[in-house]
């Protein structure tokens, strides 16, 4: 399991730089002084959706039965309402402590380092609405499914295996969740909005918990960047 999340990880780079260079050279050679907004949102979501999907198919590929039982197995995934509706509580509760933090560390930082990467890529862009949308929605719903998979699934079901401590496995995936962002800066905030995220998975023993988490604690800041990329509001 601790290979499916390594092999995951080195896709996200991999994709994320076959996706950024061919734009790179065509901004280097041409008139265009900035990446085109579909290059910006497929940065963001394809090496995302790529590193979930080696991280589940690696997963399923250890394990016997058909696709839907090796995965629940694997990534400790169940269809239950009471545990999605303890990681949407969690979540909210989430938004609530993560909106004074947030104001908190701008405070400390300045607002520029405390804006996120992808806050600040996309501050000022203007989207056609439908590429508005697909931000939203891969802010929203699908990049918290694949990064809840990476971590809190084939991570934390590897360190299960080993039979760590499982608040061990709550502290390290969620710095390990913090720090793979790549921003230094906003990490220790990082750690205090994942902590309800984490909090979820291990109070359910379920994936689909930690993933209504996180589904529940991007929205506000999906919302934001639809505003933003509409030119209702300014970044």
């Amino acid at each position: 399991m601790l290979a499916c999340f390594v092999v995951a990880e080195v896709t996200f780079l991999a994709v994320s730089v076959l996706v950024l260079v061919p734009f790179t050279l065509t901004i280097r050679h041409g008139a265009a002084g900035h990446l085109p907004g579909g290059a910006l949102v497929a940065a963001l979501l394809v090496p995302t959706v790529a590193a979930g999907v080696v991280a589940a198919t690696g997963a399923a590929l250890l394990a016997k039965g058909n696709l839907l039982e090796r995965l629940r197995r694997q990534l400790s995934v169940r269809w239950r309402l009471r545990d999605a509706g303890l990681g949407l509580a969690l979540g909210v509760v989430g938004l609530v402590v993560t909106v004074p933090a947030s104001a908190l560390w701008a405070h400390w930082v300045g607002q520029s380092h405390a804006n996120s990467a992808v806050g600040q890529v996309f501050d000022g862009l203007r989207l056609p609405l439908g590429l508005g949308l697909l931000l939203f929605f891969a802010v929203w719903l699908i990049a918290p499914v694949c990064e809840e998979v990476l971590y809190r699934g084939v991570l934390w079901r590897a360190m299960e295996y080993w039979r760590w401590n499982r608040w061990v496995i709550f502290g390290l995936t969620t710095v390990l969740f913090s720090f793979a962002h790549l921003e230094l800066l906003r990490t220790p905030l990082l750690v205090v909005i994942s902590l309800p995220i984490a909090l979820a998975r291990l109070l359910t023993g379920n994936l689909l918990g930690s993933i209504v988490a996180h589904q529940a604690n991007n929205f506000l800041p999906a919302i934001g960047l639809l505003l933003i990329t509409q030119g209702a509001i300014s970044g």
